[in-house]
């Protein structure tokens, strides 16, 4: 059987206007700045006006360690909050936007699929409103603010070799991870090394996913640590006086987007950054205004509960008094075949003996978000060529776990598919059993967060780190940054820093390469193993097949 493919089903959806996707949440249309017929932005104002509302339920969405064979953790995520509205909750769904370099290389788009994605697909996955050009516009100017602020004499006596602030560009280009600027004499500046990340693991990009309101952002980029002096005293971006000009580059990208579902349901798509090198979830304020005003919220981490669940509990729960009520594990019986050693071609057979070896995979991740005090309920994503008994081995692995696993069928039947899975949602979250708790305190001193992480969520035995990470540790103690949380940069495909160990391993190392503070956004970064900021292409990138038909419409985006 053909089924047809996402880009195929979006357009064909009937989307309504999105005045009266906000007439849903009651946002009248005065408070909504729209953006053609199906989009529009929420002012600040109505966002004020609500925060006296009482609080819904937050679900958190995350999964599996990634594979080749796919997960849908953003796929449930919405049919989830599309089932949960088909039982009568008033449910709203808050993901994060599409970066342009992974669509255009390998990963693809960000909007969900099948029959349970959010629309306009093709806006989504491209320009959209325009929050990530205002990012990368943003920090672009900080950077050119302080190159200039070197040139016109160096009031602050900025060291060049210790400039730490790197410039930003929303596109997978390894070219650019290591550069030199400023070439070509004395009217360009003083030559110095630099370099590129992409956009979404710009720290401007972490801190107006965290900020509370536009005072709030301000302040935060005011934090920003972008050089240090000679005697090693940092520099912050407040000393360049760029904050004020930043925050007028970003004070519409600050308001949430409102777009829907395939089913016209309500979706915040706001904010976007990287999970296994930023935080990896949806804007504080989109999460927060969303609960002001429905029953439930469904929102999901990147990548596996490792890396975004982490995450989610350790940086944004903790930086916005946020507790989630029922957590979802998203699980593909294809997933568990791979892990269980079956090769990507082979994944269509029946192989109940390869899903059982597989599990273990699951089953630490269930136990690792159990950690956090929250309950837990398995999706099983389905495919098609899941046979009765492989869900079966699923099922009776994740009970053993003392959870249950729900087969949901939202890709192929949207909200009617997700139905059993919202039922089993409703029922962990009304029963009041969420006891949240973050891994650690504020006052463990930050190499001993990197070690808890590193211990109880990859289970290794030991972090790996030089005494100059340690010194640098320390310093940051010294200077009053001790309380942060980390934020823990590796590969997504394994629990280890090796990309090619799935499963469950144990018996592993955390090597540390490089520690990095953000201060603004509030969380110390920790490089560990390869794991790169600037992603590059793959062999045969997504773009070579992305273009335009004779009818205008976009092809090859998926």
């Amino acid at each position: 059987m053909s089924y047809k493919s996402d880009i195929e089903i979006a357009r064909e959806a009937q989307k309504r206007p999105i005045q009266e996707i906000g007439e849903k949440l009651g946002i009248s249309s005065d408070h909504l700045l729209p953006y053609g017929h199906d989009k529009a932005k929420v002012s600040q104002e109505f966002i004020n006006s609500v925060q006296g509302n009482k609080s819904g339920k937050l679900i958190l969405v995350t999964a599996i360690n990634p594979t080749p064979a796919g997960e849908g953790k953003t796929t449930t995520t919405v049919g989830l909050g599309d089932g949960l509205n088909r039982i009568g909750k008033k449910a709203t769904v808050c993901i994060r936007e599409a970066s342009l370099g992974p669509n255009f290389g390998m990963k693809g788009g960000a909007a969900g699929g099948g029959y349970a994605q959010v629309v306009p697909m093709e806006d989504m996955n491209l320009h959209f409103t325009g929050d990530f050009h205002a990012i990368t516009s943003a920090h672009s100017l900080l950077s050119a603010m302080i190159d200039n602020h070197i040139y016109w004499g160096n009031e602050q006596n900025i060291d060049t070799r210790r400039v730490v602030w790197r410039r930003v560009v929303d596109m997978n280009d390894r070219s650019l991870r290591q550069i030199t600027s400023s070439l070509g004499g004395v009217s360009n500046g003083f030559a110095r090394e630099d370099g590129f990340d992409i956009t979404v693991a710009s720290e401007v990009m972490a801190i107006l996913c965290l900020s509370k309101n536009l005072k709030d952002l301000e302040d935060r980029l005011g934090a920003m640590i972008v050089a240090y002096r000679r005697d090693k005293s940092p520099v912050f971006c407040r000393d360049i006086k760029a904050e004020g000009a930043m925050t007028v580059l970003l004070k519409d990208a600050m308001q949430p987007n409102l777009v829907q579902t395939l089913e016209n349901n309500p979706a915040f798509v706001h904010g976007g950054p990287f999970a296994n090198i930023a935080h990896g979830c949806n804007s504080v304020i989109a999460t927060t205004t969303a609960l002001k005003l429905s029953d439930y919220v469904v929102t999901e981490a990147g990548f596996g509960a490792d890396l975004g669940a982490e995450k989610f509990m350790n940086i944004k729960c903790r930086k916005a008094g946020l507790a989630p009520d029922c957590v979802v594990i998203v699980a593909t019986v294809r997933a568990m075949k791979m892990n269980g050693g079956v090769a990507k071609a082979d994944l269509g057979a029946e192989n109940v003996d390869a899903v059982k070896a597989g599990c273990p995979n699951l089953g630490r991740h269930i136990e690792n978000v159990k950690s956090f005090g929250v309950p837990v309920v398995v999706a099983i994503n389905h495919f098609v060529t899941d046979t009765d008994a492989e869900v079966a081995a699923v099922q009776e692995f994740v009970a053993s776990h003392g959870a249950e696993a729900v087969l949901s069928r939202h890709w192929e039947l949207g909200s009617e598919g997700s139905e059993p899975l919202a039922k089993k949602v409703v029922e962990v979250a009304e029963a009041g059993n969420a006891n949240f708790a973050p891994l650690y305190p504020d006052e463990m001193s930050l190499f001993e967060k990197i070690e808890t992480v590193a211990k109880r969520i990859y289970r290794a035995d030991e972090v790996l780190a030089d005494q100059k990470i340690r010194n640098q540790l320390k310093e940051w103690e010294d200077q009053g940054y001790g309380n942060l949380p980390v934020c823990m940069a590796k590969t997504q495909y394994s629990f280890t820093t090796d990309p090619n160990r799935r499963g469950a391993p144990t018996g592993h190392s955390v090597p540390v390469r490089e520690v990095r503070i953000s201060a603004g956004a509030g969380f110390i970064v920790v490089v560990c193993g390869e794991i790169m900021t600037m992603p590059g292409l793959p062999s045969r990138p997504a773009a070579e097949s992305i273009r335009l038909n004779d009818g205008g419409q976009i092809e090859g985006l998926f």
